[in-house]
């Protein structure tokens, strides 16, 4: 996966690494250039010195500074020669000689030296005189120079990298940005991009990106509509059955195999009933806040709304159903929460056995609230705990039902922000405890 940072990087840091070495080859260039000219101009200054004491007819000796010294220090030698390139005086290998030329580079011992040559006329002729030092303060010269150099591009390279490292962060920063709102949205969460602080260069691929999600969300919304059409369609219909079947089976209750048949057929049809009520609970929980339309209710009454149905089906499996509600309030939509709550009694309901109890509890906690149901049921694997969440899963085949129950409660927790855990209950068993945060409780 390419990176735009890296990307821009290599691009900037790149030429400025590359203009760097060219500026400090120039200004080590012009930082030289002046320095052997002043070393050129002392050895011609030594030259004409000696030159000099030729013309007066003195004898031609170095001076005094001039003569070898420490170790390290420049070395320097003269030779007298005349115009015929017999050495009159000075150094035996003293290299050729070009009068009247610039300073140039030449050998003597073994050791690289500068050299200036001279013509001049004396009394007894013509003469050549040429003297020689050797390049070690120049090297020193140049390598303080470079040395200098070196530490000066590194110092003003890195610091142009960081610059340009907290401009092309700050200039991604939008990206970054962008990026942290869409990671902190919701599943269902398909609004559009706000485009009022987008930078110019990226409005068109937020555009798109809008666009796609308007067709994600309409997309989701015919489904939502029709998966709410159809049970609602359904609904009438299979109400109508049932009330037939029970018309039927009392007309034909002294026939054992008729009412069998017809018990088995309401059996069927009430978990068609069920499915189908699942199905529209399935399709407001994704709707989430489509209204706005929360208000401020109580848990508890919600849930006592409701008792007697969860007392009969109790009852009929001989389960000892209790309930422990204290006031509860939170911020949320009725229709939605009556789900919540009847598809997590009614689960527990479902997988508790014979002679279970199930309890059904709602307060308020510090600034949340929590509702729970807790059974006497097998309970749930720990490995298994995150899939229950996942329409259409069951932990068994032997009870009765769709597998969409948890994944109506999980929905419907994040569309009032509440979380769902699930842990093992005390004594054997299973429970749901749903917290309502702080934003959901008041």
């Amino acid at each position: 996966m390419s990176s735009i940072r890296l990307r821009l990087l290599k691009w900037l840091l790149g030429p400025i690494l590359l203009v760097n070495l060219v500026l400090a080859a120039l200004v080590a260039g012009l930082a030289w250039t002046p320095a052997q000219v002043a070393f050129d101009g002392g050895l011609q200054d030594t030259a004409n010195g000696l030159a000099a004491r030729l013309a007066a007819g003195a004898a031609p000796q170095l001076p005094p500074a001039l003569s070898p010294g420490a170790p390290g220090a420049d070395r320097s030698w003269f030779v007298v020669r005349d115009a015929h390139g017999r050495r009159l005086a000075g150094a035996a290998g003293f290299p050729a000689l070009r009068p009247g030329a610039a300073p140039y580079d030449a050998e003597v011992d073994g050791e690289p030296v500068r050299v200036v040559a001279l013509a001049l006329a004396t009394p007894e002729g013509e003469r050549h005189l040429g003297v020689a030092r050797t390049l070690r303060q120049r090297l020193e010269v140049r390598s303080a120079v470079v040395r200098s150099l070196v530490v000066l591009v590194s110092m003003v390279t890195l610091a142009l990298a960081g610059v340009v490292w907290l401009s092309v962060s700050n200039g991604l920063r939008p990206l970054a940005r962008i990026r942290a709102e869409l990671a902190a949205r919701g599943p269902g969460d398909l609004a559009p991009i706000p485009q009022a602080s987008v930078p110019y260069e990226i409005a068109p691929v937020v555009a798109g990106f809008n666009e796609l999600l308007d067709k994600v969300e309409a997309g989701a919304r015919a489904q939502r509509d029709f998966l709410a059409d159809m049970a609602h369609q359904l609904r009438t219909p299979l109400a109508g059955m049932q009330l037939q079947l029970e018309w039927l089976r009392a007309r034909h209750a002294r026939d054992g195999d008729t009412v069998r048949s017809l018990g088995m057929m309401e059996l069927a049809n009430g978990r068609m009933i069920r499915q189908v009520n699942q199905l529209l609970a399935l399709a407001r929980a994704r709707e989430g806040r489509p209204d706005g339309r929360h208000a401020a209710l109580d848990l508890a009454s919600l849930v006592q709304e409701t008792i007697q149905f969860f007392v009969g089906q109790a009852a009929a499996k001989d389960i000892d159903l209790g309930f422990e509600l204290a006031p509860a309030p939170v911020d949320g939509d009725a229709f939605q929460l009556r789900d919540l709550i009847d598809n997590l009694v009614d689960n527990a309901l479902r997988y508790t056995p014979p002679g279970g109890r199930v309890t059904v509890a709602c307060a308020r906690v510090g600034d949340a609230v929590l509702f729970t149901v807790e059974d006497s049921g097998p309970g749930i694997p720990a490995a298994r705990r995150a899939a229950v969440f996942e329409r259409y899963v069951r932990l068994d085949d032997k009870t009765t039902g769709s597998g969409l129950g948890l994944a109506i409660v999980r929905d419907i927790a994040q569309a009032h922000g509440a979380t769902v855990v699930l842990d093992d209950a005390e004594g054997g068993g299973a429970r749901v405890t749903v917290r309502f945060g702080a934003g959901s409780a008041r």
